[in-house]
Parts: C-alpha cells; sequence; structure tokens
C-alpha cells in the first residue's frame, strides 16, 4: 500500500504500536494538513499541521508558560503579565494572551513569534519522550485560528528531539539489526526538505551508501562506535536513512565521488572543531605583519 492511500485511511491508535516520530514522518511525506490530538492521561496536546510542515502546537498549562518564557527573556515585568492575564479573565479567555501583550505594548510580534517558535519546538521535543497515550489525525481541521505560526520541519524536530532522549534505548530499538544496509532516503516529491545537520551526523550520513551495514558504518567511521550508533539511530528516526537491500558496487566514478564526499566530510568536522585555533593564528599573523611594517 502506498504512502499516500494509507494517509486516506482514519489515522489513530496508540503510541505504544505507532511511535510520535513514525506519525510525524507519515505526515510529512504525505503532505498532510490538519491537526494531530495527542493525548497520555488528562494531558492533551494538538499539533498543527500544513503541507507536511509544523505550524502551531499547544498543550497544557500553554498560556502561562508563554508568559514565563516572556519574562525569563526579560520581555515582560510580572506587573506587565499579571495586568495581561486580568485583561484576558476579562474577556472570557476569548483573546489569546500573546495578542493582548501585543496591543498593550508590552512586547512586539518579532518578540512573541521568537517565544512562540520556542514553546512549539519545546512541546514538541517532549512530545518525543512519551511511550503511551493516544493519537487521532484531523485532516484539515484546525481548532483554532492561529494568528501566529511556525513552519518547522519534521526532520530537524525529531533530530533535535531525539538528542534528548535516552540514546542507549534508542539504538537497541531504532536498530535491533547491526547487519542491516541502509541508504539515504529520497525527498518525498514536491516536498523540500531543509535539515539541519551537526558535522558528526554529516560525517555517518556519508557513510550510508546503500552497500554498507550499520557494523560496516561504524567501522569506517572517525567517531567512536556509540557515537557511531547514535547518529545512525537519529538519522533512521528521522526518515533520512531507510533499510535497503545491498546494492552492486558503484563504477569507479562513483566511488571517486563517493571518496570526496567522506574526505569533504571530514574536512568539515576538522574546520568545525579547529576553527577557533585558526583564528588565534590568523590574528598572530596579522600582529606579526604590523610590527613588521612600522
Amino acid at each position: 500500500m502506498s504512502t499516500e492511500s494509507a494517509l486516506d485511511l482514519d489515522l489513530q491508535g496508540n503510541i505504544e504500536n505507532f511511535t510520535l516520530p513514525e506519525i510525524f514522518q507519515l505526515l510529512a511525506a504525505g503532505r498532510k494538513s490538519g491537526t494531530l490530538g495527542i493525548q497520555r492521561e488528562d494531558s492533551i496536546v494538538m499539533i498543527y499541521f500544513d503541507a507536511g510542515d509544523v505550524t502551531y502546537g499547544y498543550g497544557p498549562r500553554q498560556t502561562f508558560h508563554l508568559g514565563q518564557l516572556l519574562r525569563e527573556r526579560g520581555k515582560l515585568t510580572s506587573e506587565q503579565l499579571d495586568e495581561a492575564i486580568t485583561t484576558q479573565a476579562s474577556t472570557d479567555n476569548s483573546k489569546r494572551l500573546g495578542e493582548i501583550l501585543i496591543a498593550k505594548g508590552f512586547i512586539d510580534r518579532a518578540d512573541l513569534e521568537a517565544v512562540v517558535k520556542n514553546q512549539v519546538e519545546e512541546l514538541l521535543y517532549s512530545l518525543l519522550s512519551w511511550q503511551s497515550g493516544s493519537f487521532k489525525f484531523y485532516e484539515n481541521q484546525f481548532p483554532t485560528d492561529e494568528e501566529i505560526t511556525v513552519s518547522l520541519s519534521v526532520e530537524n524536530v525529531i533530530l533535535e528531539g531525539l538528542r534528548r532522549l535516552d540514546e542507549q534505548n534508542m539504538v537497541r530499538e531504532t536498530l535491533p539489526d547491526l547487519d542491516r544496509v541502509y541508504t539515504i532516503s529520497a525527498s518525498q516529491a514536491g516536498r523540500t526538505r531543509a535539515v539541519t545537520l551537526r558535522a558528526s551526523e554529516w560525517n555517518i550520513m556519508a557513510l550510508v551508501n546503500g552497500q554498507r551495514t550499520m557494523n560496516e558504518v561504524c567501522q569506517a567511521s572517525s567517531l567512536e562506535r556509540e557515537e557511531s550508533l547514535n547518529r545512525l539511530a537519529q538519522l533512521k528516526l528521522a526518515g533520512i536513512i531507510t533499510p535497503c537491500e545491498k546494492k552492486a558496487p558503484a563504477a569507479s566514478n562513483d566511488s571517486q565521488l563517493g571518496a570526496m564526499v567522506n574526505r569533504l566530510s571530514h574536512l568539515l568536522e576538522s574546520y568545525l572543531s579547529e576553527k577557533e585555533v585558526l583564528r588565534v593564528e590568523d590574528r598572530k599573523i596579522s600582529t606579526t605583519l604590523a610590527g613588521k611594517d612600522q
């Protein structure tokens, strides 16, 4: 069954059987728009999607969290927050706290957009640690009309969220067979992926070529084995690499290209780790030359 036809079905179930990273990937692959409702005991979270990207999300105590974030960043005083909350209560909560803060001149729109983005990201990261609960996707339905939205790549959300989880458990569950071969996933048709990877993730991804097993990738990597496995598990859960049948050896030109990619990956990693040293050396050289000119 194709991804598109699968998404035409009623998408709902339990997190124990269908993990949230898998659900996010499915919605991103189908470029779906709508609301994903997730519930665990008394906690209910709603995540908005537009063409496969996350645009908004809210959960328990959202209003308090927004005001707290603005106050912690020095954008709002406690007195201003109390005044805005009082105003909101007098309107029967019909207005968003952020809208009230802007109307009163306490913050500007850029401040609110930055905090909303951070708030949605943190909500998504916390969701990835949920091991139980239920979910349902409401296609083309949105409970609220949000004036301020964001655009978050599902792949980036999953990668950053998984960086915060227990990595050893993640590796065991995500890569149970280290003799499997993986390849780079193809971008979904009509969807541009703007994925932000760290140097270590570029390093390991460059070794995934449809021929090496996970064990062989770890052996070829300049990273420690544990770190290599962590990065591979994160890339798989983000949908960036996928299992495949072992491909035939590439032609000589392709092999040369692959070698160049690997070399560039190592150079990038070295550059990122040593750039501060280079800056110091540049300053020393500049100082020496200046001294000679005098």
